[in-house]
């Protein structure tokens, strides 16, 4: 097999962590790194023995695949380069900043053999992929992702920053159109909202309780399913799983009984870029492509529209109450 050319762009703290990853595939050679910051360029090309540049477009020819771990508002910018080129890439979350873009990526990749993959870590995360073993229908749905406040990632809401991930995941499991929308936020220590909460009902009857904040003290990143099939509970942090069910015993009486299903644990970013490598190597669709990535981005966006229509009218009414 041959060896694949590894470029990343975006030498921030998840590059950093991309670039190590790619170190320990054995197939896999990092042989450019691009960043604006020159210094920062400079001392990973160092570490890892490659090229290092400013200009991303200066990695054109000298890779076969990217990671791309910029800030979102550039994600287009540069990801279209290198699926023009036939590049294949590994886009963080979210895609990018509006639909239109996120098309017009999928179309790239589509015209130029090139992967897409979206960066939503949580797929791979060991309890979400046990979790795929037992779910059935979820009915009810609940999850919590708080983390306390860092200015990384504040270009974008809290929704496309954190809440996003469940939205995947979500989407993921419940495999139906949303057909209701309810949502508040608030903006409380940056110029975006930095807390929200989101009720979806799907087309399915399905019900999720989504809350995302970057304002909390503690970091909890949990997601319970509720069905007819039982109650399954994913520590992402702890990448843990908890999944009960229900039995009638031969005297009627009901039990709770716990599934046995097996985590394996894994490093999630070490198996999002083996996965990602994989798919390049084999032509293969990834296991987060670019429709997931721009589906999440859709509920994401119509999410934010609804916090907004919301706060308008608390403002309108507060207006009309003077």
């Amino acid at each position: 097999m041959n060896e694949l050319r590894i470029g990343v762009v975006g030498i921030g703290h998840l590059g950093n962590y991309h670039l190590q990853k790619y170190a320990l595939i054995p197939d896999c050679r990092i042989t450019a790194v691009a960043d604006v910051v020159a210094e920062r360029a400079h001392r990973a090309a160092a570490q890892y023995g490659c090229l290092a540049f400013q200009d991303h477009r200066d990695l054109l020819g000298r890779v076969d695949a990217v990671s791309i771990a910029v800030p979102t508002v550039s994600h287009y910018e540069t990801a279209v380069t290198f699926l023009e080129a036939g590049v294949s890439a590994l886009v963080e979350k979210p895609i990018t900043v509006t639909l239109a873009e996120a098309d017009a990526l999928i179309a790239a990749a589509g015209r130029n053999n090139a992967v897409l993959q979206v960066g939503f870590i949580e797929r791979f995360n060991p309890a979400v992929i046990a979790l795929a073993k037992v779910i059935q229908q979820p009915l009810f749905i609940e999850a919590h992702r708080l983390h306390p406040f860092f200015e990384r990632g504040t270009d974008v809401d809290v929704i496309l920053d954190l809440m996003i991930h469940d939205l995947d995941v979500i989407l993921h499991f419940v495999k139906s159109p949303v057909a209701a929308i309810d949502a508040v936020g608030v903006s409380v220590l940056s110029e975006m909202v930095d807390i929200a909460n989101v009720r979806l009902k799907f087309a399915s009857g399905c019900v999720a309780n989504i809350t995302a904040s970057r304002v909390t003290g503690k970091t909890l990143q949990k997601i319970r399913f509720f069905g007819i099939d039982g109650y399954h509970a994913v520590d992402y942090n702890k990448r843990d799983l908890v999944s009960l069910s229900k039995k009638i015993s031969d005297s009627g009486r009901l039990d709770i009984f716990s599934n046995a299903v097996e985590v394996c644990q894994h490093d999630p970013l070490e198996a999002e870029i083996r996965s990602f490598v994989a798919a390049v190597q084999n032509g293969a669709r990834p296991v987060v492509s670019g429709e997931d990535g721009r589906n999440a981005l859709d509920l994401a966006l119509n999410i934010a529209r609804e916090i907004k229509k919301a706060k308008d009218e608390i403002l309108l009414s507060i207006q009309h109450g003077k």
